[in-house]
Order: C-alpha cells, then structure tokens, then sequence
C-alpha cells in the first residue's frame, strides 16, 4: 500500500516528501503556503531561536542543495525531524500518507490563549492523498485534520500555559496534498471516504507523535 509517485525521505535536517509529478496543494506552509502546485515539500528543521524572516530564503536554499524538484513549499519546525511518525491507510479506491512531526513545548488553547510572540514547539503534518479531490474537500481536510489533532491532545490531556486543554500549538502547520488522479472527492469531512482515510492516518501519525513527545519529555 503506497501513494504511486510519492517518495518520503525522513532526516535530522527534514521531513520531505517528493512526487514524479505536481500536487495539487492547500497549506499554511512558512514557505509558499496557500492554493498551489508542488513536487516537493519540506518540513526542515531549525534552531529554537531560528529567525523567521530568513524562513523562504533556508528552505530555498535547502532545496537547491539537495537538488529537489520544483515547485516546492516549505514548513519550519524546531521538533526532531527525524522522530516523525508516518501512517498510511486506504479504502474505496483512496490512499492517504500523513507524515507528522511533534512538539508540544508551545501548547496553547484556541481562543484562551493570549496573541504573543511564538515560542518554539510545532505540530506539522503533511498530508498526500491518492485521489482527485476538489478544492473544497481539501479545505474540507484541513478541518478534518485540525478536528484530529485536537482530539488527540484532548485525550492526552495536553494543557496550555493557561491550565486550559490545549487545541494545538500557536504555530502549528499543515499541508493537504494530493495526486489529481483516481476517486473523485467533492467532500472532505471526517465520513466521507476520502475523510476517513485521511483521518484514520493522521490518527495513528499524530498519535504517535504525541505519545513519543510526552515520553520524552516525562
């Protein structure tokens, strides 16, 4: 079971996913984020005091030197690129492959906790899915990931600074990827077959994630 075309490379410097042909991409990505195309994205790992002006210009440039295929979008974490967790699931002619990394030292509570400065501690996930899914499904998916991520944090009892349950971190990222080709997906909610797919990868991704990071931060 594999997404066709799709290749994961997992490093200390980056997470990177590279395909043989453009995807269609919805991201919050540093680097490029927005509506688009790539072949390549990166979750590159920086210092905690990394400063993020300088964001486009160090993925550019990892790009380059790794010689990676344009076009290319980019996200930024200080979390150990090479403890991401990686899941794959498929049903009704749909393959999903969340790779996720976690932090959790920047955990925070959507809508309680207070604007400030970003501090370090990300939860990025990539997310590539084997199918042709129309704009709003990958809006839609971003949601459905979103609705993931914070169920997980809630059942590990994640708090924000506040003593409240944290939804996320302040900085968290995610990009929705997919192929173009196969199972038309008008829908992207958390019952549809493209959502459920998704969900249950994200689901054993980013769980695993966050158990690895309260383990190691015990």
């Amino acid at each position: 079971m594999i997404v066709a075309g799709v290749e994961t490379t997992v490093t200390p410097e980056a997470v990177i996913v590279t395909a043989a042909r453009d995807l269609t991409v919805v991201s919050s990505a540093f680097a490029g984020g927005g509506v688009g195309r790539a072949r390549t994205l990166v979750n590159l790992h920086v210092a905690k005091n990394f400063p993020c002006a300088d964001g486009d210009a160090t993925v550019g440039a990892f790009v380059r030197r790794r010689n990676l295929p344009s076009p290319w979008i980019g996200l930024l974490t200080s979390a150990w690129t090479e403890k991401a967790e990686s899941a794959l699931e498929a049903a009704g002619g749909i393959t999903a492959l969340v790779v996720a990394t976690v932090g959790l030292s920047n955990a925070s509570a959507a809508g309680v906790t207070a604007a400030s400065p970003p501090t370090p501690g990300t939860i990025n996930t990539i997310v590539v899915v084997d199918a042709d899914v129309e704009p709003a499904a990958m809006v839609n998916l971003v949601m459905t990931v979103t609705e993931v991520k914070t169920a997980l944090l809630l059942e590990a009892g994640v708090k924000s600074p506040d003593g409240i349950a944290a939804t996320g971190t302040s900085t968290d990222a995610v990009a929705i990827a997919a192929t173009g080709v196969g199972t038309r997906c008008r829908f992207g909610g958390p019952i549809t077959e493209v959502g459920w797919v998704v969900a249950r990868a994200a689901r054993r991704a980013l769980g695993a994630g966050v158990r690895r990071w309260l383990e190691d931060n015990r």
